[in-house]
């Protein structure tokens, strides 16, 4: 989170944070949480707000960008995979992809979704076992 702040002065990260403890890789987990954070960033207006929820093993990173297109949805988390909005932005499309494969190597699961008043909602889901 420290991270994100200091990448990204512009934006408020409004936080509702629960203790949990994960097993595995720290430097791969907290890589996964900065990609999340950074892209959520990168779609959101200057200024901005980003919503980070943590509870239960449940991660979740709300940005209050334009979302992701219907079509795009089901590839967002695929290895260079660059909607047609992100192409003239910085990037490789391996962001999300990174999260998920540390995710899943974790042995929980990923979901890209749009929020219902706009915005891109990531979730990060670890089973009971990883906590």
């Amino acid at each position: 989170m420290d991270g994100a702040r200091r990448r990204a002065p512009g934006f408020r990260f409004e936080t509702r944070l629960e203790a949990c403890t994960i097993s595995g890789a720290a430097t791969r987990l907290e890589r996964a949480v900065d990609n999340i954070l950074d892209n959520a960033c990168k779609w959101s207006p200057p200024g901005d707000t980003i919503d980070v929820a943590l509870a239960d093993g449940v991660l979740t990173v709300r940005d209050h960008g334009p979302g992701i297109e219907v079509v795009d949805l089901p590839h967002v988390l695929d290895r260079f995979y660059r909607a047609a909005a992100a192409r003239g932005l910085p990037g490789s499309g391996l962001g999300l992809a990174i999260v998920k494969q540390t995710v899943e190597d974790h042995g929980g699961s990923v979901e890209a979704a749009n929020a219902e008043d706009g915005g891109a909602v990531i979730t990060l889901r670890f089973p009971p076992a990883s906590r």
